[in-house]
C-alpha cells in the first residue's frame, strides 16, 4: 500500500474542498437552473475526469479526461451562478493542469476559465463593478494555484534530478573505488611475484646444488633451509593468488548507491556470504543504479525493494520492485536495453514486468 505523501494529502484536501463547496446544491440550500439529477450527473463526472487524468496510464486518456472535467465545470458553475463557492472548482482545475500539461497550456485554462465567468457574472451582477471585482478575484486565485503548483513541480523535479545525479555519482565512485583497489592489488601482487618470489627461486636453487656438496652435517642444515625456502615460495605464491582473486565487497558496494535517497524509501537485502567477480559486481552495480533512477523519474513510487540472493542453478540474481504506477506494457528504454546487453554478454539475462508497481529480475553466472 502507498504511503500518503504531500501530494495526495493536498489532492483529498481539494477533493474535501470541491465536495464541500457544492453541498448548498447537493442538500437542496440553492437551486441550480439544471434539473438535479443532471447537476449532480455533471458533479459527478468532474470528479470523475479529474481521476481519469491523473490515474491513466497514457497520455491521450489523461487529456480526455481533463477535458471532460474542465467542460463539468463549466456546466456545475454556470447553472448555479447564485452560488459565489462553486468557482473554486474552476480554481482546481486550474491548479492542475500544470501536473498534466505545460504552463503555456495551463494559462489558458486560466483564461478560459475567466472569460466562462466573465459570461456567467455580468448578467446576474448587481453592477459591472461588483462583476469585474469577482471575475478579477477569482482570476488572481486561479493563477495563484496554477503557478504554486508549477513552482512545487519544479522543485521536485530539481531535487529529483539531483538524487538522481548523487547514484549516478555514488555508483561510479564505487566503480571507480573498486577498480582502484583491484589495480592495487595486481600491483603489489607483481611487485611480490617479481622482488621476492624471483628471490626464494634462486634461493632454492643454490641450495638445491649445495645438497651436492660434501659434509654430511652440513648437508643435513642445506636440506631444512631448502624445505623452508620452499615453503616461503608457495605462502608467498599463494598471497600473490589471493591478491589477485579477492572478491569485491558487493553488499557494502549496493548500499553505498542506495544510501539516504530523499522521496523514496528504498530497502536491500544481499545474501549472506554472497560473492561475486569484478565483472559480476559491476553490472549489479549499474543495474542497482539504473533501477533506482528509473523509480525515481518516471515511477511515482515512494517505496523499493531490492535483493541480491543465489538462484537454484547458482547465478546471482537481483530482484527489484517498487509500489508505483507501473505499466500494462512496459517499454524498456536506452538504460534498461543497455543492462539487458551488459547481463546477456555475461551468460545472464534481465526481465521486467509493470503489472503491480514495476519489477526487475537480472540474473548473471557467479563467477
Amino acid at each position: 500500500m502507498r504511503r500518503l505523501d504531500t501530494e495526495m494529502w493536498a489532492g483529498i484536501a481539494m477533493l474535501v474542498v470541491s465536495v464541500a463547496v457544492a453541498g448548498p446544491v447537493l442538500f437542496g440550500v440553492v437551486d441550480a437552473t439544471l434539473p438535479r439529477p443532471w447537476w449532480i450527473a455533471a458533479l459527478v463526472l468532474f470528479f470523475a475526469g479529474l481521476m481519469t487524468a491523473f490515474a491513466g496510464t497514457r497520455a491521450v486518456l489523461r487529456h480526455a479526461g481533463f477535458g471532460a472535467a474542465v467542460v463539468c465545470s463549466w456546466i456545475v458553475v454556470g447553472t448555479t451562478a447564485a452560488s459565489g463557492l462553486l468557482p473554486v472548482l474552476l480554481v482546481v482545475t486550474a491548479a492542475s493542469s500544470v501536473y498534466l500539461m505545460p504552463l503555456a497550456a495551463g494559462a489558458g485554462i486560466v483564461l478560459a476559465n475567466t472569460a466562462f465567468l466573465a459570461l456567467v457574472y455580468w448578467p446576474v451582477a448587481g453592477s459591472t463593478a461588483e462583476a469585474a471585482i469577482s471575475v478579477g478575484f477569482y482570476l488572481l486565485i486561479q493563477s495563484a494555484s496554477m503557478l504554486s503548483s508549477a513552482t512545487l513541480l519544479k522543485e521536485q523535479r530539481m531535487r529529483r534530478e539531483l538524487t538522481e545525479a548523487h547514484v549516478e555519482l555514488r555508483a561510479a565512485s564505487v566503480l571507480l573505488a573498486e577498480s582502484a583497489r583491484t589495480t592495487e592489488r595486481l600491483r603489489i601482487s607483481r611487485e611480490l611475484h617479481d622482488l621476492i618470489g624471483h628471490q626464494l627461486t634462486v634461493l632454492a636453487l643454490e641450495l638445491e646444488t649445495a645438497t651436492h656438496l660434501d659434509g654430511p652435517r652440513s648437508r643435513e642444515h642445506v636440506e631444512r633451509a631448502n624445505g623452508v625456502a620452499r615453503a616461503l615460495l608457495r605462502d608467498v605464491r599463494g598471497t600473490v593468488g589471493q591478491l589477485r582473486g579477492e572478491p569485491p565487497d558487493l553488499a557494502a558496494a549496493l548500499r553505498e548507491v542506495v544510501r539516504e535517497l530523499p522521496g523514496l524509501e528504498v530497502s536491500l537485502h544481499v545474501e549472506d556470504g554472497i560473492g561475486a567477480g569484478e565483472a559480476e559486481a559491476g553490472a549489479l552495480v549499474r543495474a542497482v543504479q539504473e533501477i533506482v533512477t528509473n523509480t525515481l523519474r518516471h515511477a511515482g513510487a515512494t517505496t523499493l525493494r531490492m535483493s541480491v540472493a543465489t538462484g537454484p542453478d547458482g547465478a546471482l540474481v537481483l530482484s527489484a520492485r517498487d509500489n508505483g504506477r507501473g505499466a500494462v506494457e512496459p517499454v524498456p528504454g536506452n538504460g534498461l536495453s543497455g543492462l539487458r546487453e551488459r547481463f546477456e554478454s555475461l551468460g545472464g539475462g534481465l526481465a521486467v514486468d509493470g503489472r503491480d508497481g514495476f519489477s526487475v529480475t537480472a540474473r548473471v553466472p557467479a563467477p
